[in-house]
C-alpha cells in the first residue's frame, strides 16, 4: 500500500512538473500558434517576482486579508447552509417558506450581489464576506437538503421506537449520517468561495490578493498577475485539503472502499465496530441479506 501511494504521489508530482516544463518551453521559445504566449512571463519570471514579494510586508497583509474574509465568509455558510438544508429536508412548513426563495436566488452569481453588499452593508470589508458568504451557502444548503432526504427512515423509525425524540434523531441520525454529503457540499463551497472573493476583491476591495493581482494587472506588470494566480491556487489547495481532511475524520466510521475490498477478500467485516468472532457475518453475506429490490425512499419532510 506504501509503495502505491508513493507511485501515486510520483505521477502527481511529475503531472505539475510536466505542465510547468510546457509553460517554460512555450514562453521561452515565443510559441504563437493561435494561441500567444510571447507576452506571457516564463516560469523563471514568475518564480522570481514571487520570491521577491514572498517577504513583503504588503504580501503578507494581503494573504492576512484573504484568509480572514474566506475563512468568516465559509464558516458562516456552513453553519447556515446546514441548519437550513436540514430544515428545509424535514420540515413541509420549512420547505414552504424558504425552498421558494431559495430556488430565486440560488441562480444569480455571487459577484452580481455587489451592488446589493454596497447598498446594504456599511463597509467594503463587510461586502466581501457577504459576498463570499453568498457564495459557498447555496452548495452547502443543497447538498445538506439532498443528504437528509435521502437517508432511510429505518435508523429514525429504530430511534423513535426505543422513546428518543425529535432532538435524538436529529443529532443521532440525521446530522451523523448526512455529513458525507455535506461535506461534499462544502468542498464545492470552499472552491466557489474562492472564485468570489478574488473577483469581490478586485471589484471593491483595498488589500487582498485579488486587489494586489488586479492592481499589478493595470500597470501591465504581468510577472505579478501571475504571482497573484500562484499564491490564489496555492490557498485554495489549502484550503480544500484542510476541509477534505476534517471531513475524513468526522466521519472515520464510515467504512473506507479500500477497507471494504480487504474484507470482502478476506471475507472479515470492515471497519469499527463491526463484529467478529466464527459467527459474525461477511460482507458479501450482508449483502446477500439484503433484498435486491429493496427500495431506499427519499426523507419526505415532516411538519
Amino acid at each position: 500500500m506504501s509503495a502505491a501511494r508513493a507511485g501515486r504521489r510520483l505521477v502527481r508530482a511529475g503531472s505539475l512538473l510536466a505542465a510547468l516544463g510546457l509553460w517554460q518551453v512555450l514562453t521561452a521559445y515565443d510559441v504563437n500558434l493561435w494561441l500567444r504566449f510571447e507576452q506571457f512571463p516564463t516560469v523563471g519570471e514568475v518564480a522570481s517576482a514571487l520570491a521577491d514579494r514572498v517577504g513583503t510586508a504588503a504580501y503578507r497583509q494581503d494573504l492576512g486579508h484573504s484568509l480572514r474574509r474566506i475563512v468568516t465568509g465559509f464558516l458562516l455558510a456552513a453553519v447556515l447552509g446546514v441548519a437550513a438544508g436540514t430544515a428545509i429536508a424535514r420540515s413541509r412548513w420549512a420547505a414552504d417558506l424558504l425552498g421558494p426563495l431559495v430556488e430565486v436566488v440560488r441562480p444569480i452569481p455571487a459577484i452580481a450581489l455587489v451592488p446589493v453588499a454596497i447598498l446594504l452593508l456599511p463597509t467594503n470589508e463587510q461586502g466581501i464576506v457577504f459576498i463570499t458568504c453568498a457564495a459557498a451557502f447555496f452548495p452547502v444548503l443543497v447538498s445538506t437538503r439532498h443528504a437528509v432526504r435521502a437517508l432511510s427512515p429505518v435508523w429514525e423509525e429504530a430511534v423513535r421506537t426505543m422513546g428518543g425524540g425529535r432532538a435524538r434523531v436529529l443529532w443521532s441520525v440525521v446530522l451523523p449520517g448526512a455529513l458525507p454529503g455535506v461535506f461534499g457540499g462544502l468542498s464545492v463551497g470552499i472552491g466557489v468561495a474562492w472564485i468570489c472573493v478574488i473577483s469581490a476583491e478586485m471589484i471593491s476591495g483595498e488589500y487582498g490578493v485579488g486587489y494586489r493581482t488586479w492592481q499589478d494587472y493595470t500597470v501591465v506588470d504581468y510577472p505579478g498577475v501571475f504571482v497573484g494566480m500562484v499564491t490564489i491556487g496555492a490557498l485554495g489547495l489549502l484550503t480544500s485539503t484542510a476541509v477534505e481532511l476534517v471531513g475524513r475524520r468526522v466521519t472515520a466510521w464510515l467504512p473506507r472502499p479500500a477497507a471494504w475490498g480487504a474484507a470482502f477478500r478476506s471475507g472479515a467485516p470492515a471497519g469499527p465496530g463491526a463484529p467478529s468472532g466464527a459467527g459474525a457475518p461477511t460482507p458479501a453475506a450482508a449483502v446477500r441479506a439484503v433484498p435486491a429490490d429493496a427500495p431506499v425512499p427519499e426523507k419526505e419532510p415532516v411538519p
